[in-house]
């Protein structure tokens, strides 16, 4: 049993991570810096980023972004996904984490490298309306597509399953726009009305499609080349990604919550138990939040204590010493 518990942890982390012993390189990186960083101990960004609802939203995030013809249309191109699906998602985490808990040099370093990696993704793709177009991954209405449908992925999925956020969903919003104007989209939203505004602009323009490409995406993220050990616990991680979706969202994916025969199966409270479980895999705090709080203590910023308590949950962001448009 003990054996089993080992591999199932090395398999999570070689999942999440791309390696299965060591943390990775760029992990203790986040220790360096000579400022807080944009998000801090208390934010709404550490709240959401910090518990396990995340692996939910990121399966989420990924079926919403696939609607975009043109975002689609440059992962199908150029990503790749179906070679490396890990190493994809290893890349991803990375600028999160780096986003959420670094400097802001590291932050921004981490976000122009994405962009670099953007300037050769380039192409055509049919759009909403049956009309050819040009796509560039830069571009900055696409950026904002995927901005907003990562942003509205975690906070869903932490309303449903995660703790309170301190400042609430707008708070989220708000303070997660810095890494949407780190991308380059212009004027992110700030709160969650916005945001949702904005995102059904893109269903009801008729902008957002389901072809073979969008199907066969989601035949992919829904039974991606996991580990046998991991794969029941992902059948029901991509339930609930499912069963977060809108009906609209859903309908348009061509994905129907779980169910058996006319009854709904537990979807909720049996993802409540998997993300238990994998809390207890990966630990009470993860190397990133580790390595950040000991920069801030190392900087003297009050409230970092070793461990997340009442005072670090409390605590205001203070954003307005950092950046001076006061997010």
């Amino acid at each position: 049993m003990r054996n089993l518990l080992r591999e199932w942890q090395a398999e999570l982390k070689q999942t999440f991570t791309g390696t299965r012993d060591a943390v990775p390189e760029w992990v203790p990186r986040l220790a360096e810096g000579d400022d807080p960083g944009y998000h801090l101990p208390g934010s709404a960004v550490w709240a959401v980023h910090g518990d396990m609802p995340t692996i939910v939203a990121g399966i989420r995030a990924l079926l919403m972004q696939a609607l975009h013809p043109g975002a689609l249309a440059g992962v199908h191109d150029h990503s790749r996904f179906r070679e490396d699906p890990l190493g994809r998602l290893a890349g991803t985490i990375r600028w999160i984490f780096t986003v959420s808990y670094g400097s802001t040099a590291a932050a921004r370093a981490a976000s122009d490298w994405v962009l670099r990696l953007h300037e050769s993704v380039r192409g055509d793709y049919v759009d909403g309306h049956g009309v050819a177009r040009t796509y560039a991954a830069n571009d900055p209405e696409l950026l904002r597509w995927v901005h907003i449908a990562f942003t509205d992925a975690f906070l869903s999925a932490h309303k449903i399953w995660g703790r309170p956020i301190p400042g609430g969903p707008d708070a989220y919003v708000r303070e997660w726009a810095q890494a949407g104007e780190l991308m380059g989209v212009v004027s992110p939203p700030l709160s969650e009305e916005e945001m949702r505004r904005q995102l059904d602009h893109w269903y009801d323009a008729g902008e957002l499609r389901s072809d073979e490409k969008v199907a066969e995406t989601v035949a992919f993220i829904r039974d991606p080349p996991l580990h046998p050990v991991l794969r029941p616990g992902y059948r029901v991680l991509f339930a609930a990604a499912v069963t977060s979706l809108e009906p609209k969202y859903r309908e348009l994916l061509g994905l129907r919550t779980a169910r058996l025969g006319p009854i709904p199966l537990p979807v909720r409270l049996a993802t409540r138990v998997t993300l238990g479980v994998v809390h207890l895999a990966l630990g009470r705090m993860g190397p990133s939040e580790q390595a950040a709080r000991a920069r801030l203590r190392r900087l003297g910023y009050p409230g970092t204590q070793k461990g997340p308590g009442p005072k670090d949950r409390g605590q205001p962001r203070r954003m307005g010493d950092l950046n001076p448009r006061g997010r």
